[in-house]
């Protein structure tokens, strides 16, 4: 069976959703809507998603805010809010979404003095979050982070710690391919995370940064990754800076016998 794919693109523009109809005939079966901006779930659109879900065959899945949000700060009344507006989102999206995508915390200059605690408080907000998450009827999928300074959750054994810390069969790993090639670490990830992954964010790069390229433009082998992953039942959601690189996406898929 060929894999599952999703579109996902954060820079939409001030109509993110006039493309939803458009997904389908480029043969994506799933959006994926990040919880900022024009994009987020809210009353005033709630309707119109839900009968772009009602007549449509697209799954919706979201991407939990991360700007400005911090699972790991050792600020009490942050915490108290972060939880709150994350508990708010994942409300919203209850029968709509099946999966919440969630980025881990990351050191800010007090929790850089304190890591341990800042490291504690990132599984205690996950685990607020997936209790949430759980009654609101939708799984919790801990993202992998790229190459970058003081964040959380950029090498395998830290993804498999938290969940293992988390303790809930509400809560797996997306687990983010590009993401992944910055560290120099995707076999590693491949070899220890498959049996916790329910998601993933497909995009390209050179390794060096996070470049969110269509597949095909850097250089990851995406013929190997789909072969390791065989049997993996879950969503692949290319993520892009616009509708035309998910159908270059699409194309690079079909013409490389992927699709």
């Amino acid at each position: 069976m060929p894999p599952a794919i999703g579109f996902s693109a954060r820079a939409s523009g001030e109509k993110p959703l006039e493309w939803a109809y458009e997904l389908e005939e480029m043969g994506y079966s799933a959006i994926e809507l990040v919880q900022e901006g024009k994009q987020k779930i809210t009353a005033e659109n709630i309707g119109r998603l839900q009968q772009i879900k009602d007549t449509t065959n697209l799954t919706f899945t979201i991407h939990l805010p991360f700007s400005d949000i911090n699972l790991a700060t050792l600020n009490p009344g942050i915490h108290k809010e972060i939880i709150r507006q994350m508990g708010q989102c994942l409300h919203t999206a209850s029968g709509l979404a099946e999966i919440a995508v969630v980025h881990p915390g990351y050191l800010s200059p007090e929790g850089a003095l304190y890591p341990e605690k800042a490291w504690d408080n990132t599984i205690r907000s996950l685990k607020e979050m997936s209790t949430i998450a759980e009654e609101e009827g939708i799984m919790l999928a801990l993202e992998n982070m790229p190459d970058m300074p003081h964040i959380f959750g950029k090498y395998p054994a830290e993804i498999l710690e938290i969940i293992e810390k988390v303790d809930s069969d509400n809560m797996g790993m997306t687990l983010d391919i590009g993401h992944a090639n910055t560290m120099g670490l995707l076999d590693e990830f491949l070899d220890s995370c498959r049996e916790i992954m329910i998601h993933s964010h497909i995009h390209d790069n050179h390794e060096k940064r996070d470049e969110h390229l269509p597949l095909g433009k850097g250089c990851i082998d995406w013929k190997k990754i789909f072969d390791r992953i065989e049997g993996y039942d879950g969503l692949f959601i290319t993520e892009m800076k616009n509708l035309e690189n998910g159908t270059e996406c699409m194309e690079y898929l079909k013409s490389n016998l992927i699709l």
